[in-house]
């Protein structure tokens, strides 16, 4: 019989049932003829060239002209096509993320709550005027360049971008939460507050030359200034309305449409508010896969809109790093630039991107990991003779000028439980070496189940890409 795998079942102290997003794994809904989806290993991650920088961490990019610049530490850089990395001057740095948005010819950018711009031949300029107040967020729209300072909403003069007129502040009043962030969509500015986003588009005249859209309000609001994505077209965010628990939402005309299941909306409510208002939302694209990311402290919640529209229900996985998978997802601000997603490295000072020929990251094995649902037989038990992945393996993690991985066995385990909350001793196997194609991975005489059974399997120390097609078992039912 074949167990279904795109998502599993467990159970927590509360004593209430889960799901088990899979781990380092992307479900993927396709008829294959063994079976109707299957879970791909995530990407790998590559460094960028010889990319080391100097300063701290990454913290935030932008492709401006057809080249990547990124903000990292206290300097603007662009970084070329082969991996190397101009200086372009200085900005702040408080350790916060920085935003990076472009007119026709000149890039700001706002980084510890100050505003800068950098032209070609003029280098790195800081907005000094102090009308200006402490900047937010940031977005250029319709000729102007905009910011928030979490109460009003500011605009450069059309004829000269570094003075600012007081009296030319706008606000958002629909409520009076404050703003947390800006966004452009389709020329119009959405002020998403932390309760509520508004909707802005530009009129002219004398004064704040943006003037309220009266009936697109949206009650639900963002937890924090990078806690909203561009997605489909719109924007997607972590937020809520008030007195409301935080969730996922994707902005549509006048409402906000839910992104979250009850297993996402459980997850963010085991945050603080401060924790998730540090929260990094991002997207990319990958072969038709459009894809949500949710940074959070621990690891990163993905949200696959194309495997939704597939599947019928909601694609949720997570990612995460380290050799145990105990560390947050180490990839952000991610750009697409020469042909590849480039990304900042959070352990290591590197620009990296997004390999799909190898499972490692920076030359790291991690871990993935998959949950079934519950097995059960309405109270009468069974015995469970044998277990099989089927799989497609054995692929080579190298890639031209990257060197080999080493030629090791990938090693398998399989546990179960009982009860959702303890789990068997986990069970190893091999898996087969590079070029093994045909290796076949499975677990035999695995015992009685007297009541329900859940099932776990995890992959160790692969370095190789794989897709786990199927879980295929033989088990016997018992009679009453």
């Amino acid at each position: 019989m074949q167990i279904p795998i795109l998502n599993g079942s467990t159970t927590d102290i509360a004593a209430d049932f889960r799901t088990s997003l899979p781990l380092n794994l992307m479900p993927v809904a396709k008829e294959t003829g063994i079976s109707k989806g299957y879970l791909r290993t995530a990407e790998g991650m590559a460094e960028f060239g010889n990319s080391i920088y100097s300063g701290s961490a990454d913290r935030g990019a932008v492709n401006w002209k057809g080249d990547c610049y990124r903000v990292i530490g206290e300097w603007l850089t662009r970084v070329n096509s082969d991996g190397t990395i101009d200086y372009l001057g200085n900005v702040d740095d408080d350790g916060s993320p920085a935003v990076l948005v472009y007119s026709f010819d000149r890039l700001a950018v706002a980084a510890a709550g100050k505003l800068y711009y950098y032209k070609p031949g003029s280098g790195v300029q800081e907005v000094t005027d102090p009308d200006l107040g402490t900047v937010v967020d940031l977005v250029w729209i319709a000729g102007y360049f905009m910011t928030t300072d979490g109460e009003f909403l500011i605009v450069t003069d059309l004829n000269d971008p570094f003075s600012v007129n007081p009296l030319k502040y706008g606000s958002s009043e629909a409520r009076p939460d404050p703003v947390n962030g800006l966004r452009e969509v389709r020329n119009e500015v959405y002020a998403v507050n932390r309760y509520t986003t508004e909707v802005f588009q530009n009129v002219g005249g004398t004064g704040f030359p943006f003037q309220r859209v009266e009936g697109a309000m949206i009650p639900k609001g963002a937890v924090g200034t990078f806690a909203t994505a561009y997605f489909l077209d719109t924007i997607a965010f972590v937020g809520s309305g008030e007195n409301e628990p935080p969730s996922v939402y994707l902005v549509g005309p006048g409402q906000a449409q839910k992104l979250a299941t009850r297993e996402v909306e459980t997850l963010l409510m085991s945050y603080t508010e401060e924790q998730l208002a540090e929260v990094r939302v991002e997207s990319r694209q990958d072969k038709l896969q459009q894809l949500l990311y949710i940074h959070l402290p621990d690891k990163s919640l993905v949200y696959d809109a194309s495997g939704t529209a597939v599947a019928g229900e909601p694609v949720w996985f997570t990612v995460a790093s380290g050799a145990n998978a105990e560390l947050p997802y180490r990839a952000r601000n991610y750009v697409w630039a020469y042909g590849k997603w480039l990304f900042g490295d959070l352990q290591s000072l590197k620009i990296g991107y997004f390999n799909n020929r190898d499972a490692r990251q920076f030359g790291q094995a991690v871990p993935w990991q998959f949950d079934t649902q519950v097995l059960y037989n309405e109270g009468r038990g069974a015995i469970i003779h044998s277990l099989e992945l089927v799989r497609l393996s054995g692929r080579d993690a190298s890639s031209p000028g990257e060197g080999t991985a080493a030629a090791v066995d990938a090693t398998y385990s399989h546990s179960y439980t009982h009860n959702g909350l303890q789990w068997s001793q986990p069970r190893l196997i091999s898996g087969g070496k590079p070029g093994d194609t045909q290796k076949r991975v499975g677990w035999r005489t695995l015992g009685r189940m007297d009541h329900w059974r859940g099932l776990r399997f995890r992959g160790l120390n692969n370095p190789y890409p794989e897709s786990i097609v199927r879980l295929e078992a033989e088990i016997e039912p018992l009679e009453a």
